[in-house]
Formats: C-alpha cells, sequence, structure tokens
C-alpha cells in the first residue's frame, strides 16, 4: 500500500501527543512494508522543539507548497489528514479533491471536533467535509460516534510503541509522577489528585512533567517539576516512579470511551496507573486489576500504600492488555482492513 498522511506533527512532541501516534502507527506500517509519506506543516513553536526526524517526513512551510506532493496524492491508495492541522479545511479539501485512493480522517481529538463543530468552530474541519471522507477514524468509541456526521466513523484508539514504551531497570525516584502538557481544565483535577496528597504526605515524593504550567501555581515543596520530556526520556521516566497518574481532559471525560495515548503509554512501561474514572475506562482496563481509580486525594493515598507485591501485578497486567491490543502493530494491521473494507464496498457498487 502507498499511502501520505497529513498531521500536525511527527517532528516534535512538545505539548501534543499527536507525535507519537503518527510516528508508532508509520513505523509499524513501513515495518509491513507499506510505502508511507508524511508531510507536517512547518511551524516555529514545533521547529523550536524538534525530537525526531525519518527519511518519510517532509516538511512544508505553505498551503501552497502541497502541490509538490500532488501525484503521490493521486497515486496513493490511502490519504489520511489528522486533526488539528493547519488550515486544516483547506488541507482537507486539497486533499478531497485530488486523491485517488481511499481517504481518511484521522481524529485524536474527537470530542473536542464534534463540541468544536457544534458550536460553528470549523478551525480545521467542516461537517461538510466531514462527511466526504471514505474514513473517519476516531479515537474515541463508545456513544459519541453515533453523533458524527460521517461516513464510516470507526474507532482508532491511540497506540502505544512497545519498542519505546517498556519496563526499565531504573532507580525509584518517586512515588507518584504525572506527565502532561498544562491544561486548564485538568489542572483542578491534578489539584485534587496529586497536590493534595502531596499535601497530606509530606514524606512523599512527587513529580509533575510538561510545559507551558503558569508560573504562579504554588507546588508543594514535596512536588518536583520537569519540563517538557522528549518521547525516549518517556519510559525512564514512568519507570522511575512507584504509580503514575493519569487525568483526562474535560471534553473526553464528558464523551467517555476516549483513553489518551499518555494512558497507554504508562502503562506500556509496566507502572501501575492511577486514574480519574470516565465512561467506558472499563472496557480499556480492568479497575482493581490493571489499573486504578481515584475520585479524590483519599482514595490516592489509599492506592500508594499498596505493597510492592500488588503494585508490580497490576502493572503487569495492564502492560499485558496494551501488548494485546493497542499497539502500533495492531493499529496498523486496523487501518489495513478498514482500507480494504472500503474497497470492497466500492467494488461492489460498482459490480451493482
Amino acid at each position: 500500500m502507498r499511502a501520505v498522511f497529513l498531521g500536525l506533527s511527527a517532528t516534535s512532541s512538545w505539548g501534543n501527543g499527536h507525535a507519537t501516534n503518527y510516528r508508532g502507527l508509520v513505523g509499524a506500517l513501513r515495518a509491513r512494508r507499506h510505502d508511507v509519506l508524511f508531510l507536517e506543516r512547518n511551524r516555529p513553536w514545533y521547529a523550536r522543539a524538534r525530537d525526531f526526524a525519518a527519511p518519510w517526513i517532509h516538511l512544508y512551510d505553505e498551503l501552497a507548497d502541497l502541490e509538490r506532493w500532488r501525484d503521490d496524492v493521486r497515486a496513493a491508495d490511502l490519504v489520511l489528514v489528522g486533526s488539528y492541522v493547519p488550515d486544516g479545511r483547506d488541507v482537507a479539501d486539497w486533499v478531497l479533491e485530488n486523491a485517488g485512493g481511499v481517504t481518511a480522517f484521522w481524529d485524536i481529538d474527537t470530542p473536542v471536533t464534534v463540541a468544536k463543530l457544534a458550536r460553528g468552530d470549523y478551525e480545521y474541519l467542516t461537517p461538510e467535509l466531514a462527511e466526504r471522507f471514505d474514513l473517519y477514524l476516531s479515537f474515541t468509541s463508545g456513544p459519541l460516534l453515533e453523533r458524527l456526521r460521517a461516513r464510516r466513523p470507526t474507532p482508532f484508539h491511540c497506540i502505544a510503541d512497545p519498542a519505546l514504551y517498556r519496563p526499565l531497570p531504573v532507580s525509584t525516584r518517586w512515588d507518584l509522577g504525572y506527565l502532561g502538557t498544562y491544561s486548564l481544565d485538568r489542572q483542578p483535577v491534578l489539584d485534587a489528585l496529586m497536590m493534595e496528597t502531596a499535601r497530606a504526605l509530606p514524606a512523599s515524593s512527587f513529580v509533575v512533567a510538561g510545559p507551558q504550567y503558569p508560573d504562579e501555581i504554588d507546588w508543594p515543596p514535596n512536588v518536583s517539576r520537569v519540563e517538557n520530556l522528549p518521547p525516549p526520556e518517556h519510559a525512564p521516566f514512568y519507570c522511575a516512579q512507584r504509580f503514575t497518574l493519569n487525568i483526562t481532559r474535560r471534553d473526553m471525560v464528558e464523551a467517555g470511551w476516549s483513553p489518551s495515548v499518555r494512558l497507554f503509554e504508562a502503562a506500556a512501561c509496566g507502572v501501575p496507573v492511577i486514574s480519574d474514572w470516565w465512561e467506558g475506562l472499563d472496557t480499556f482496563f480492568e479497575p482493581g486489576v490493571e489499573i486504578l481509580i481515584a475520585h479524590s486525594a483519599a482514595d490516592v493515598e489509599r492506592h500508594l500504600a499498596l505493597d510492592d507485591a500488588a503494585r508490580h501485578a497490576i502493572g503487569a497486567r495492564a502492560r499485558e492488555r496494551v501488548l494485546a491490543e493497542h499497539t502500533a502493530e495492531h493499529r496498523a494491521q486496523e487501518l489495513e482492513r478498514h482500507v480494504a473494507g472500503v474497497l470492497r464496498g466500492a467494488a461492489t457498487r460498482g459490480a451493482a
């Protein structure tokens, strides 16, 4: 299969979880002998924080520059456009006008996209464009898919690359950690589950890693801060924690069935995850067996008191679940099946 992807960023993981998804999926497709070209808009904030390079990635400066790859798009068996692509509406329209094969929209932000479309915010997609793609690949599953005005709304969850996210023999430095870019809607949950716990357990150690946190945040003295970590440093960071915290964006909580890439990546490292709750979480990990749920700091304190045998068992079972269902290899095979299904449907309609 020849494929062209147009995504937010594969070269920089700064402030976004798209990068590791694209790297994992394209890597798995190429390992399966597919030819993949990735086109990324050259943006200054990503240029300043690039942490990945590959010959299959090409940068362009302006929308008009895409004309250089018009023949590739026409010849491709699959052309995929991602959410939050700069000038996404124009990019999608150009792809749909020029693609000769199957077209797909990969929404790695489905609840955000649905909310934006509902209020008439067409930053990177319009309802009309959504309906023109052959496939609408959604990182959210569950009831929200029924609200999508799309031709083939299809669950296509985030990815953990086991070559990068795996248990490592590093020394334990923190009792609880969190990796995530600052988000206004996540911060109250971080305050409730991390900061309150840290104040209640002054002898324990905590860490928060990620960019864009405001200077005025009053961090407890036992909470360390780490700025943006490139993906090769994620696994050592997770594995230096006794437990790691997962916090979900409000739109994703309201939609449910929206596991983030960080959730799968942390679990793939074999570190027990303490997570906030949202509908559908139990379809990805079994609470109390593969994941721990916290509604308050008291819940977090109770989980932190688990002995080593119990926490290691929870982390190991979560890792097994990810390796069985949520690796880049799994998504590559799913994408092959989805594309084949579109082509079979087209052939059936043609024969009729």
